[in-house]
């Protein structure tokens, strides 16, 4: 059945390989407009983004043709070949295997929308690995870690 409507918000979180600080504030902007510009042309919308260093958060809501995996390789596979091709980072620019994608609600989008926004005043106070944490109990209480076993968080 082909969906015509839908009410689907995603934020993103795509990571850096090895979390390596690859993203420079000089940069940061034009990355960003990139990305905007490829959701864009995939009939998405976006609402935030911010690019740094080692990650980037941005707020969509998707067309009802496309579903999340599709849209995170078509912004990663481009934004990379516009990276490197754009000499934007010292070295060869990549971003991981896998991102994270968090569903929200339209009530909450100003919310995320300011967090997103604010990226750089709340680096200042908490890192990477400790904002990630708080993602992930906040919206799973538990995870499968490699070994498969259920860890609580």
């Amino acid at each position: 059945m082909k969906v015509e409507y839908n009410n689907l918000y995603t934020h993103f979180v795509f990571t850096t390989f090895n979390r390596v600080q690859l993203i420079l504030e000089k940069n940061r902007t034009r990355i960003e407009k990139y990305i905007t510009g490829i959701v864009n042309n995939t009939g998405c919308h976006l609402y935030a983004i911010f690019a740094n260093p080692e990650h980037v958060h941005f707020l969509v809501s998707r067309a009802s043709n496309i579903d999340e995996d599709s849209l995170a390789t078509t912004i990663a596979n481009s934004s990379e070949r516009f990276i490197n091709e754009n000499k934007l980072c010292v070295g060869v620019f990549q971003w991981q295997d896998s991102c994270s994608a968090f569903s929200v609600s339209k009530r909450d989008i100003p919310k995320v929308c300011e967090y997103i926004k604010n990226q750089k005043e709340h680096h200042k106070k908490q890192n990477y690995n400790e904002e990630y944490a708080m993602f992930i109990k906040f919206y799973q209480q538990t995870i499968n870690n490699k070994s498969g076993n259920k860890v609580d968080i």
